[in-house]
């Protein structure tokens, strides 16, 4: 069989190859989570319901820690340190709260459910494009440990 490598065309391989590009779409991956970690410190009676509403209690503390978490790990993945780390650790919270918030199969068929399926696959969708960025970082540092 042959292989062909199909190569873009020089100015879209140039946008590519741009930092500018790279740092645009790492933080539109990261965008939610600023998003939604800015509107929690702003409005943070409506942080406490909203973890009232998911069952998370002591409310305050899990509001303040989703608040430092989403910062800090955005952070991460923004600046390049630890870009491994921050998209993994988002890769998991976003894991974990697609199983909490998406639980499209507990509702009868119907629009809701729909939708419902729809955040949840979305969003497994942004855990793999996290887990993506880890595997490009540590590809780009050489698998050094």
């Amino acid at each position: 069989m042959i292989h062909r490598t199909l190569t873009p065309p020089r100015p879209l391989a140039g946008l590519l190859a741009s930092p500018l590009l790279t740092f645009l779409a790492l933080l539109g991956l990261c965008s939610a989570y600023l998003q939604g970690a800015l509107t929690k410190l702003f409005d943070f009676n409506g942080a406490l319901a909203e973890m009232a509403h998911f069952g998370l209690q002591p409310a305050p503390l899990f509001a303040v820690g989703v608040i430092a978490f989403e910062l800090a790990m955005s952070a991460l993945v923004l600046s390049g340190v630890l870009r491994w780390l921050g998209a993994l650790a988002l890769a998991g919270f976003t894991l974990l709260a697609t199983f909490l918030a998406f639980r499209f199969w507990e509702l009868p068929v119907g629009m809701e459910r729909m939708m419902m399926a729809n955040g949840f696959f979305e969003h497994l969708g942004l855990v793999g494009a996290f887990v993506l960025v880890a595997i490009a970082d540590r590809a780009k540092a050489g698998n050094r440990p």
